[in-house]
């Protein structure tokens, strides 16, 4: 038949034979990008629901075509054969035709129809071909094509197709809310279809949202999972996911073989792969989550991979959708999605295995070194949120340095490094303690590393309560550096000695110890130690009654900070200050000492630090008779602290002012005004926060809580540039956009996006909100040229590297 004579059909769309379930947004973007180009590819890992996705699109719009045709390509493995079978699909038959390519633009030239190609990953360049040519010949034809990666034609669209959305760990949902998420309600529905009266319950929440998280929310493995449940209980199911290719099997017999069983699927996107791709796959899965260029570059590189072509086989996996690409503050990282991490895993081993990891444990240490050097210093900023990137392939590196023989030591200064830039910092005490206790007994040598180890064991002893643990490894920890000659774990065990006999109210001791570490030989190369050494023997002059000596030490502690451009301990410094000039009587600089603390600290996102300069800022501004400011920043630092799992009042003599000033407020404001300041408080974020304590009060919201800025959002205390800050002080001497263009002599509209940038910055929305910061900042400025710190409070436990013992 020729054909010109071909008999019009609708199609050949298959019928659902389950419920469609969830993909609203996906069905929309489709429908939006098939009216503005006439080929659309949807890009994904196998199984996560490519296929489906496009026939429901298909389904969706087949009133808007002729004829919407599927062609399944899966079993087609000769390229060359293409064109003939979307032709035999489509019924196509021309005797005079010098090809099958021929006889269907002939076809499709007078059709308006929505061609759906399905499984195109083997495929891709006789499919981009014939994408091409049939697009160029018909002018009504759409192709909506699915594959693991691109056709790679001009005019080709992309829509990456994601995983399925499932609750994030630890987050508290009641059981609607789960339902709400697609990857549940698709376990759901299927789980009931297998086990009749399934039904999402409290008792059953928790399992089904692991599940389904484990599963990477990856439909096909949900389905698998689902089957499952005809001889397991869904908690049981949990626990064999540790093997997961062996138990996700038994799909449909009516599916192609490669996706019956999770590990077939898989399987079948690695064998597509080039020998290089796919060594960098296997080499890849040892990373426990997301990891940077320089990374990968430098631990799966080597043995038959040049380092200078892993961008390149990067790219190729990303195209592929077996890589993930994230950003975080700007910066591109990737991930592997976890069943494709545990596939390429269980394919990497012998020696090979053991290079890359120990390539691995090589890379994470030298990122800790540079990070250690640089820690005290202008450089601050950076590693502080660099390394928490890093917090999965640090456990790893430790991991590897417990199993591998001979290798604890390098994990006892790997974890000293952490306790020093990352554990203490962050306030992740606890697991600072796990991983010491672990590596202690592993390395028994008495080594530097092992004296330096057991000091810092014991700070993060102390620091949490733990007296008797505390001392045991601080004794340890003092009798191998003096044996040792260690100048620098020496001054480390009397500065840790110090703080807990300060802590525990030995003050004479403490002066003792104290003074030992800024006289001993290890004081020069220990700024961290000298620094937190001064602020704390400054509190014990003062609890000795040396007033003199203690305003000198102060002194010399925020000039120290200052000198070296240090970010993160300054604001605690700033902080103690502040409230020994609260207590000396000296309330506006106590508030100034305050506001800078938290313009110093904010971008490091150190909430702690933050949340205890906010509290502080309230016990002053109770004691000025500003009430209603006051309750709102104590309902902002509980809420905060609720949040995050933190409280401001370890130390007795914070909580001691703590509970003065609420019963101050209480009494002044009465309990109905003190519970809506605290409330209208605890509606705002801590940004939001921090600059209602600076002096930029955000607008109050009685009744409705206050929006959330989205996470890319800049910081509120992000710098202004030189003309910005010009701007803003123009602001806030009153002037206009109009009269701030003239006098700078530039157009108006430039000014208006001065100010814009300016709002967007800060994360203002008003112009009084830039008027109230800069007279915050000029207070600032003007305490640094004038400071004389006086009193004799305590700072509080969690500066840095130095425990505090109990409150």
């Amino acid at each position: 038949m020729a054909a010109s004579a071909f008999v019009r059909q609708v199609g050949n769309l298959p019928a659902d034979l389950t419920s469609f379930v969830g993909r609203r947004q996906e069905l929309a973007e489709i429908r939006h990008l098939l009216s503005v180009s006439r080929l659309l590819t949807l890009v994904g890992v196998g199984g996560v629901g490519k296929t489906r996705l496009a026939l429901r699109a298909a389904a969706d719009q087949h009133r808007a075509f002729d004829a919407v045709w599927l062609v399944d390509l899966t079993s087609l493995d000769d390229p060359a054969l293409v064109a003939e079978t979307v032709a035999a699909t489509l019924g196509v038959r021309d005797d005079y035709a010098a090809s099958p390519l021929d006889a269907l633009t002939k076809f499709l030239a007078a059709r308006r129809t929505l061609l759906v190609l399905d499984n195109c990953e083997h495929l891709g360049d006789a499919c981009g071909t014939l994408a091409h040519r049939l697009l160029r010949a018909a002018p009504d034809l759409r192709i909506l094509a699915t594959s693991r990666q691109s056709l790679g034609i001009t005019g080709e669209h992309q829509m990456k197709v994601e995983p399925l959305a499932v609750p994030e760990p630890d987050g508290p949902l009641t059981v609607k809310a789960v339902e709400m998420y697609d990857g549940v309600g698709l376990f759901v529905e299927r789980a009931a279809a297998v086990v009749h009266g399934f039904s999402l319950t409290r008792d059953n929440q928790a399992a089904v949202v692991e599940l389904c998280r484990r599963l990477d929310g990856i439909p096909l493995a949900i389905e698998l999972a689902a089957v499952r449940l005809r001889a397991l209980s869904v908690g049981a199911l949990v626990e064999r996911l540790s093997d997961r290719y062996a138990c996700l099997t038994g799909g449909s017999r009516a599916a192609m073989p490669r996706q019956q069983t999770l590990h077939a699927l898989v399987d079948w996107s690695y064998q597509l792969l080039s020998p290089p791709e796919r060594v960098l796959w296997t080499r890849m899965s040892i990373f426990p989550s997301h990891f940077d260029l320089d990374a990968a570059e430098t631990v799966c590189s080597g043995d038959g991979i040049e380092r200078e072509y892993v961008l390149d086989l990067i790219d190729n996996l990303l195209d592929k959708s077996l890589l993930v690409r994230e950003e975080y503050a700007g910066e591109v990282r990737y991930r592997m999605l976890e069943t494709l991490r545990e596939f390429g895993r269980r394919r990497l081993s012998g020696p090979d295995e053991h290079r890359t990891l120990r390539r691995h444990r090589d890379w994470c240490m030298l990122l800790l070194d540079r990070a250690a050097a640089e820690w005290f210093g202008p450089r601050q900023s950076f590693w502080f949120p660099r390394l928490g990137l890093e917090r999965g392939n640090f456990r790893a590196a430790l991991e590897f340095c417990l199993l591998e023989a001979g290798e604890a030591e390098t994990g006892l200064r790997m974890a000293t490094c952490l306790y020093e830039t990352y554990w203490v910092p962050h306030a992740f005490y606890a697991e600072g303690r796990h991983w010491f206790g672990r590596l202690l007994p592993a390395a028994p040598e008495p080594t530097a590393a092992r004296a330096r180890a057991l000091c810092a064991a014991a700070e993060l002893a102390f620091t949490q309560g733990d007296i008797e643990a505390g001392e045991l490894l601080i004794g340890e920890g003092r009798t191998l550096a003096a044996k040792l000659g260690d100048a620098m774990s020496m001054g480390r065990a009397s500065l840790i000695s110090g703080i807990a006999a300060h802590y525990t109210g030995d003050h004479a001791r403490a002066a003792v110890l104290l003074q030992e570490t800024l006289d001993g030989p290890g004081a020069g190369c220990d700024p961290v130690g000298t620094v937190v050494a001064l602020i704390t023997l400054a509190s014990t002059a003062g609890f000795l009654g040396d007033t003199e000596r203690a305003e000198e030490l102060f002194e010399r502690s925020l000039t120290m900070v200052e000198r070296y451009g240090e970010s993160w301990i300054r604001p605690w410094v700033l902080t103690v200050v502040a409230v020994h000039a609260w207590r000396a009587g000296d309330n506006a600089r106590a508030m100034a000492l305050a506001r800078e603390s938290l313009l110093v600290g904010r971008p490091l996102d150190d909430r702690l630090a933050v949340m205890t300069g906010i509290e502080a800022l309230a016990w002053f501004l109770a004691d000025e008779g500003h009430h209603v400011e006051a309750a709102r920043m104590i309902g902002a630092v509980e809420q905060a602290g609720r949040t995050a799992g933190l409280h401001t009042r370890q130390h007795e003599q914070f909580l001691k002012f703590h509970e003065q000033c609420v019963a101050l407020l209480r009494r002044e404001l009465g309990e109905t005004a003190f519970a809506r300041a605290t409330r209208q408080g605890g509606r705002l974020t801590l940004e939001q926060a921090v600059a209602e304590a600076i002096g930029a009060r955000p607008a109050e919201a009685e009744d409705a809580p206050a929006a959330e800025a989205p996470p890319s959002a800049p910081s509120a205390l992000s710098p202004l540039t030189a003309r910005e800050r010009e701007i803003a002080e123009l602001i806030a001497g009153g002037l206009s956009n109009k009269e701030i263009a003239s006098t700078l002599v530039i157009a108006q509209r430039t000014t208006e996006g001065h100010v814009e940038h300016i709002l967007t910055k800060l994360g203002f929305s008003s112009r009084t909100q830039i008027a109230s910061w800069v007279t915050a900042r000029k207070a600032v400025e003007e305490n640094r040229r004038r400071r004389d710190p006086t009193g004799t409070v305590s700072p509080p436990h969690h500066l840095p590297g130095h425990g505090t013992g109990p409150s």
